[in-house]
């Protein structure tokens, strides 16, 4: 009798704690449950988002192809405006910066691309939108601001291409010699990111002089 007495008292005191902790045991499953719903929603916004986004982009490079520049760029502005946090954004304003250097169009496609490489989380993208802008800065003339462009990083995977760049912008600038050796520097790193081809070109030329 008595071992019944003990475990009619254990469980009477279960039923108190539970009458007492029980708000607050359902509060943290609804917290729980309302923070996997949140989440949820989120992903499930998210995915909308970046599905609206796809379907723009795809809307500006059919307005390029047509050659509808002034359309694309509209399109283009939108979905920039619309989807700033998007990867499709940065990619839109790759594509205009691509359309206004065709067209000489130089300073807006480097704001463009300034605008990429303050935006971008994407590190390997930010390296390939550097080299494009020195590229451009080196047809703008303004050779010192591409090498300050191509040495404010370290290009890791791209290093070959960026040697092969400091090549062109010091040929520019009349430093045949650094020109030489930076291109040797490409020609001895990976193959397989730059044209070797045209690079021995600009080897050959440089060394017969």
């Amino acid at each position: 009798m008595e071992e019944y007495l003990n475990e009619k008292e254990q469980w009477q005191r279960v039923l108190a704690w539970l009458r007492e902790q029980g708000p607050w045991m359902l509060a943290g499953v609804a917290a729980a449950a309302a923070i996997f719903g949140g989440w949820g929603y989120w992903q499930k916004r998210t995915q909308q988002r970046n599905l609206a986004a796809a379907s723009r982009y795809e809307q500006v490079i059919e307005a390029f192809s047509r050659n509808d520049v002034n359309g694309g760029f509209r399109l283009a502005d939108d979905l920039i405006q619309s989807f700033p946090s998007t990867a499709y954004a940065d990619q839109a304003n790759l594509a205009v910066a691509r359309i206004q250097v065709e067209n000489k169009q130089l300073d807006p496609a480097v704001a463009r691309l300034r605008q990429v490489l303050a935006s971008t989380k994407d590190a390997e993208l930010a390296l390939i939108v550097r080299l494009r802008l020195a590229r451009v800065q080196l047809s703008q003339g303004k050779t010192d601001d591409a090498l300050k462009t191509l040495d404010a990083v370290t290009p890791g995977a791209f290093a070959a291409r960026y040697a092969e760049v400091r090549g062109d912008v010091l040929l520019a600038k009349g430093d045949r010699d650094g020109a030489l050796k930076a291109y040797r520097e490409a020609r001895s790193g990976d193959g397989s990111t730059i044209d070797t081809g045209l690079l021995d070109l600009k080897i050959g030329e440089l060394a017969r002089s």
